[in-house]
C-alpha cells in the first residue's frame, strides 16, 4: 500500500523536524522499483553531468546545497538537508544513485554510536531500500526510544512492518501517530495497515471519510491517501472505485513510479494492456516500470518487448555481480510471465518472501508461480500466512482456492 520507501510528513503537532515524501515507501516498499544503489566515495563525486536544460529547479537548489557542504563539511543540519533532497530527487527520478549520494553525504556520521537521530532515521530509510530490514527496524528503536513521540519515525516503522508482512505491528506503530499527525495521514497509515489484517471494508470507509475531510491537504498527502484508497479497492474488487482513485491520485499531477506500477499492474489485470503501454511508453529508467512495459507489449504482440526483456536481464546480472538481491520478485515476474520458465520464476519468488518481502503483490508472485510450476507444496508458507493476518484479497483468495484444489 506504501511506495516501497518511506512517506515522509510534511505537517505534523509536535516539534520534530517534519521532512518532504521520499521513496520506497516502494521506497519499496514494497513493491521493488529501483536497482540498489551505487555508494560514491565522497558526496561531491561526479559521475554523470546533464546539460543545462535538463537540470530543474530542485537540482539546480541541490547543487547548490551541495557547494555549501563541501565548504561546511561538519554541518550537520545542512548535511541532513542535502540527504533528504537527495532522497526525494531519486524517488522522483527513479534513479537509485541519489540514495547512494544521500549515504555518502551522512558518511562523517553513519558510524557515529550512536549517530544523531535524524541520521538514524535517514540511515533506516536507506537500509529499507537495501531490504535490511532488521536493521532499519533497530535504528528506529533507537529514535523512538529518544522521543517517541517522533512521528516520522513511527510512520517509517509502520511502512516496513507493513513491507514484512505483519499488519498488527504495523496498526500498532499507526495507533501511534492518532495525537501526532493530521486526520488524513492518520486514516492513511492506519487503512493500509488495517486492509491487509481483515479490516478492509472499516479501513476504505475510515480513509475514504478523512479524505473528503481534507480538501486542503497537501498534493503529497492526497496522493499516498489515494493510492491507498486505490489498492483497498481492488482488494475488495471494486474495480470501478479503484480505477477512480488512481485515476485521481494522477491527475494531481505529482510523478509517483510506485503510482505509476500499481496502476499499470490495474491496467495488465484487466486486460487493457494498449493503455498500460501508453502510461509507460517513456518510463524506462526504473526497472519495475520497464517490466510492466515489457509485459503489455508482449500482450500487444509489440516486438519491443523482446528488447526490454534483455535490457532488464542484464541489469538484473549486474545487480548479481554487484551482490545485489533487491531485483528478485522483479525477476521472478520476468521469469513468469515474459519467459514461460516457472520453475526459475518459483525459485526467485520463494528467495523474495525468505527475504522478507510479504506483501499481497509479493504473495500472488509465489502462488501464481507455485501453480504455474506444478508445485502447490511450495506455497505452504504463504498460504498459512494469509490464513494467519486475515488478509482479504479476492485475487488471492481464488488462488489460494486453485492451490488448495490441486494439492487435494
Amino acid at each position: 500500500m506504501i511506495n516501497g520507501s518511506c512517506f515522509y510528513l510534511r505537517t505534523v503537532t509536535t516539534a520534530t523536524p517534519i521532512l518532504p515524501l521520499v521513496a520506497f515507501l516502494a521506497l519499496t516498499w514494497t513493491r521493488t522499483l529501483y536497482a540498489a544503489p551505487f555508494i560514491p566515495a565522497a558526496p561531491d563525486q561526479v559521475l554523470e553531468k546533464l546539460p543545462l536544460a535538463a537540470v530543474d529547479p530542485q537540482t539546480r537548489e541541490l547543487r547548490g546545497l551541495r557547494r555549501q557542504l563541501a565548504d561546511r563539511p561538519g554541518d550537520l543540519e545542512l548535511a541532513l538537508r542535502v540527504a533528504r533532497r537527495n532522497l526525494e530527487i531519486g524517488r522522483a527520478e527513479a534513479d537509485p544513485r541519489y540514495y547512494g549520494y544521500a549515504q555518502a553525504t551522512l558518511a562523517p556520521w553513519w558510524n557515529q554510536d550512536p549517530p544523531p537521530p535524524e541520521v538514524l532515521l535517514l540511515r533506516a530509510v536507506l537500509r529499507q531500500n537495501r531490504h535490511d530490514f532488521d536493521g532499519a527496524l533497530a535504528d528506529l528503536r533507537q529514535v523512538l526510544q529518544a522521543n517517541p513521540r517522533h512521528a516520522q519515525a513511527w510512520l517509517t516503522q509502520a511502512v516496513i512492518q507493513q513491507v514484512q508482512g505483519e499488519p498488527a505491528a504495523a496498526l500498532r506503530s499507526c495507533l501511534a501517530l492518532r495525537r501526532l499527525t493530521g486526520s488524513l495521514l492518520f486514516n492513511a497509515c492506519w487503512g493500509g495497515a488495517a486492509s491487509r489484517g481483515g479490516q478492509a471494508e472499516a479501513a476504505y470507509r475510515g480513509l475514504s471519510q478523512a479524505l473528503a475531510g481534507s480538501p486542503g491537504a497537501d498534493p503529497v498527502e492526497r496522493q499516498w491517501a489515494l493510492t491507498v484508497l486505490a489498492e483497498i479497492a481492488e482488494q475488495r474488487g471494486d474495480a470501478p472505485a479503484a480505477e477512480t482513485h488512481f485515476r485521481d491520485a494522477l491527475a494531481l499531477g505529482r510523478r509517483d513510479v510506485y503510482l505509476l506500477g500499481a496502476y499499470a499492474d490495474f491496467l495488465l489485470d484487466r486486460n487493457r494492456p494498449a493503455e498500460a503501454r501508453e502510461l509507460l511508453k517513456d518510463e524506462q529508467r526504473a526497472d519495475g516500470l520497464l517490466l510492466r512495459l515489457a509485459l503489455a507489449e508482449r500482450r500487444l504482440d509489440d516486438p519491443a518487448w523482446q528488447r526490454h526483456a534483455d535490457l532488464l536481464e542484464a541489469r538484473f546480472a549486474a545487480a548479481r555481480q554487484r551482490g545485489d538481491s533487491t531485483h528478485v520478485a522483479s525477476e521472478a515476474r520476468l521469469r513468469l510471465e515474459l519467459r514461460q520458465q516457472p520453475q526459475e520464476a518459483l525459485e526467485l519468488a520463494q528467495r523474495n518472501w525468505a527475504q522478507g518481502q510479504r506483501e499481497p503483490q509479493d504473495a500472488r508472485l509465489l502462488l501464481e508461480a507455485a501453480l504455474a510450476a506444478g508445485q502447490p507444496q511450495a506455497a505452504r508458507e504463504v498460504l498459512d500466512w494469509l490464513t494467519r493476518i486475515r488478509l482479504e484479497d479476492e485475487r488471492l483468495a481464488e488462488l489460494s482456492r486453485r492451490l488448495r484444489e490441486f494439492r487435494s
